[in-house]
């Protein structure tokens, strides 16, 4: 792939920050397991062998009597005796995020062969509620930042573009709407609707565009009567090529350099959500709704605090050095 003398230079910068690369790789590993959480961490079996016939129970729901069982209405392959020439591939981690153990005495259990982190406070594995949780976080934080990054480019571009009374009367607009409370607000309008990770991500996205709006518009404001606008329209080129082919390309440093700390940002307003009751319904597998759990029961419980915390802190911190390693690479005085 070809790319432009300045985005050799800093993808050049980026790669010679070793720890940024480490940590985009291991952000890159984790979420891939998770999106592949049901190939690690599943109650069924991910490929079965079953009397000459192959199933894939992992991902397709099989009624008990296709293997000869009539009493239930869900088949529990744990149970399914196989014969000599009869086998089944079984995920790594045997517990799907919504089935609690029933062979402990009490809740939650104690980290164990079984459930290696742990249960919570209905038995569930944390371990795989950690896997499938991260899945639900990074699809709400990459479409809250994708929604809010187009708005606030484009009525940045607009308002910093043509300038007047559109940015005069822009302006005000976004000052008003910059003083709402805009996480107290997001928690009343949840409140009144079933909050699902669309609904959440809409809402999200109505006050989220301000901020990168405010750094659209200062590039714009500052590119517009450059050499290069000038010669464009000397060409004729029409408002719209010189605002999205020849202005917004040079103006999207600020968008690339906080998109790590916006996305971490919004990881941590669902996982707030989730902690106080107000985000994902239950039993959606969620990193803020153990946490609240660890508030009620860090004293007989202290695994759930721990891991939970230590996910999310780690998923930032990755997150913060790549932020780093982006920042400096899109910094021209940095060699």
């Amino acid at each position: 792939m070809n790319f432009s003398p300045i985005t050799e230079k800093r993808l050049h910068r980026f790669k010679k920050r070793k720890l940024a690369v480490l940590s985009l790789f291991l952000l890159l590993f984790m979420t891939f397991l998770s999106f592949t959480a049901e190939f690690w961490a599943n109650s069924k079996p991910i490929l079965l062998s079953y009397k000459g016939t192959t199933y894939f129970p992992a991902f397709k729901d099989y009624h008990p009597k296709s293997f000869g069982v009539y009493d239930v209405m869900v088949m529990d392959y744990r149970k399914l005796k196989l014969a000599d020439k009869d086998w089944a591939l079984w995920p790594v981690i045997q517990w799907d995020p919504f089935e609690s153990n029933e062979k402990l005495a009490e809740y939650p259990g104690a980290p164990s062969k079984e459930n290696w982190m742990g249960t919570d406070d209905r038995g569930r594995d944390i371990l795989t509620r950690l896997l499938y949780g991260h899945r639900y976080g990074m699809i709400y934080a990459f479409f809250v930042w994708a929604i809010t990054t187009i708005i606030g480019t484009i009525l940045g571009a607009l308002m910093g573009f043509y300038g007047g009374k559109i940015d005069f009367f822009g302006q005000r607009i976004v000052e008003v709407l910059s003083t709402v409370p805009q996480f107290f607000l997001l928690i009343i309008i949840i409140a009144v609707f079933k909050p699902t990770v669309p609904l959440l991500i809409f809402i999200s996205s109505l006050f989220g565009w301000i901020s990168i709006s405010y750094y659209i518009r200062a590039e714009f404001l500052k590119n517009r009567k450059k050499d290069f606008v000038e010669a464009a329209l000397a060409q004729g080129a029409s408002k719209f090529r010189l605002i999205f082919v020849h202005i917004l390309p040079n103006s999207l440093s600020p968008l690339i350099t906080f998109a790590p700390f916006i996305i971490s940002a919004n990881i941590v307003g669902l996982a707030s959500l989730d902690y106080l009751g107000f985000g994902l319904n239950p039993p959606t597998p969620s990193w803020g709704e153990l946490l609240s759990q660890a508030q009620k029961n860090f004293t007989i419980g202290w695994w759930i605090a721990v891991y939970p915390s230590g996910a999310l802190f780690m998923v930032l911190t990755l997150l913060s050095l790549v932020g780093e390693g982006v920042r400096d690479a899109m910094d021209p005085h940095i060699s």
